[in-house]
């Protein structure tokens, strides 16, 4: 009679289970280090340095960082930036949950199409985006020089100084409500609707459900489309971009400190600079996003 094998040892069989998680996990890590991890390794190893005119390439410790956090330009940029993330977000989110409240409510006719048209404007390219609202701003050849012309009056210039940052900031909301829309409403989706049922009979109305039931089924939601919001923000670059050449008194080389930091790069050729700024840029918006996610799942 032939003998039977004698079984693995426990130990065996988890070193064996284990090594074949990773190899599920391997693919994703290796991508993970070179698209992710090492660029900001070589970022940090180019702000540790400086181009100098003789000597070349020589290490300087953080002496660019020093040079950073008393840069007015850069701190110009951060404001600005600053500015836009505190008007235009909440206003951003606040008519994204109106949008989403008003479709889950079922007392919106033709909601689909609604919900499709509000969406709509995000499957738009942001070049193409700020191009289209671009011509519309010009005083000359644009929606508004067109409506100066016909009523003969002098509407302001969306794209002077003082107004080009909210137009940037109208561009961002007319892009995104339809975005962030969606997270809200998928997440108003999975709500019980017999809670609602049961708020109705106990004689709540619509403002009492939204206010004691919705919000909070939702914060969550809540919660990442304001962090995604946040870095969308401190991440402007597109839009200022393209307006550039439209607006070339109003935005600056140092409009947005992701501008500053491209404007650095390729036109200045102060690569090692370049990359200190967005090191910097990149500390600051992970700890304002990790204090708005702490702040959002904190207990009430």
């Amino acid at each position: 009679m032939a003998s039977i094998p004698a079984a693995a040892p426990p130990a065996a069989r988890r070193r064996r289970r284990s090594w074949k998680g990773w190899q599920f996990v391997g693919p994703f890590m290796v991508v993970f280090a070179l698209v992710f991890l090492a660029p900001i390794a070589y970022s940090i190893y180019l702000s540790l340095f400086r181009n100098r005119l003789i000597g070349g390439n020589s290490f300087v410790g953080l002496e660019n960082y020093q040079r950073a956090l008393q840069d007015s330009q850069f701190w110009s940029a951060f404001g600005r930036v600053a500015l836009f993330l505190v008007v235009q977000v909440p206003i951003m989110l606040f008519l994204a949950l109106l949008v989403a409240l008003a479709i889950d409510s079922g007392r919106l006719y033709g909601r689909s199409f609604f919900r499709v048209t509000i969406f709509l404007p995000y499957a738009v390219p942001a070049v193409v985006a700020t191009l289209l609202w671009g011509f519309m701003y010009g005083a000359r050849f644009g929606l508004i020089g067109n409506i100066n012309d016909a009523l003969h009056v002098t509407l302001p210039d969306p794209l002077s100084p003082h107004l080009v940052l909210a137009s940037i900031g109208n561009i961002v909301t007319w892009e995104f409500v339809g975005y962030n829309m969606l997270i809200f409403y998928s997440a108003l989706r999975t709500v019980p609707h017999t809670l609602y049922e049961s708020a109705e009979i106990d004689g709540a109305g619509q403002f009492r459900i939204i206010r004691a039931i919705k919000l909070p089924a939702i914060r969550g939601a809540l919660v990442i489309a304001t962090i995604f919001s946040v870095i969308g923000s401190f991440q402007l670059f597109t839009e200022p971009a393209i307006l550039k050449p439209l607006a070339p008194n109003a935005i600056t080389t140092f409009f947005t400190p992701n501008l500053y930091a491209y404007a650095l790069s390729f036109s200045g050729q102060q690569y090692n600079y370049a990359a200190t700024v967005a090191i910097i840029m990149g500390v600051i918006v992970m700890v304002i996003a990790y204090v708005v996610q702490l702040r959002g799942t904190r207990e009430s």
